[in-house]
């Protein structure tokens, strides 16, 4: 069976800038160390925004500019970064919470073979929930779960109840 990582969002502006947190902060160890361990398909989605996005549905209803292509703040986080020079990977930008290309991508890689899915990144209750909701969508009977640590979302109670939503929906958390 192939096995799937999407690393979601793991950008500079959602660890340590303009939307950090130390929650975030924390679990980039995590990630690193599971990226490193993983055997298999990557692909690593990056929140795209432009500098119109305070102009944006989005920018509207979160008025904080972040993950502006070209910017530092949409770069990966550097140590994420470094464990990832050493893989093969596909990119996905994506200028939504969600990617409606991921699930097209993956078939594309992995082809009529079975396969599983692990989600991990930032954020738990924005857009790692987005995209296991869709690849769920698109993938109903294949394995689809979240590592817990290592992910975090805006606040440790949206994590929490993110991961109850992906529950609700039979994708395992682990």
């Amino acid at each position: 069976m192939k096995k799937v990582l999407v690393v979601v969002d793991m950008q500079k502006d959602f660890v340590d800038g303009a939307l950090g947190s130390k929650e975030a902060i924390a679990i980039v160890p995590s990630v690193v160390k599971k990226i490193k361990e993983f055997d298999g398909e990557i692909f690593v989605t990056y929140d795209t925004h432009f500098e119109n996005y305070m102009d944006t549905s989005e920018g509207k209803k979160l008025p904080v500019r972040h993950c502006i292509k070209g910017t530092d703040g949409w770069e990966l986080n550097d140590e994420v970064k470094q464990a990832l020079n050493a893989k093969k990977f596909t990119p996905v930008e994506k200028k939504t919470f969600g990617s409606v290309d991921l699930p097209v991508l993956i078939k594309e890689a992995i082809g009529d073979d079975d396969f599983t899915v692990e989600l991990i990144g930032l954020c738990t209750d924005i857009c790692v929930v987005s995209n296991a909701l869709i690849i769920k969508a698109g993938f109903p009977e294949a394995p689809i779960s979240v590592d817990a640590a290592c992910c975090a979302g805006v606040t440790p109670e949206k994590h929490e109840a993110a991961l109850e939503t992906m529950r609700s929906c039979q994708i395992d958390v682990r």
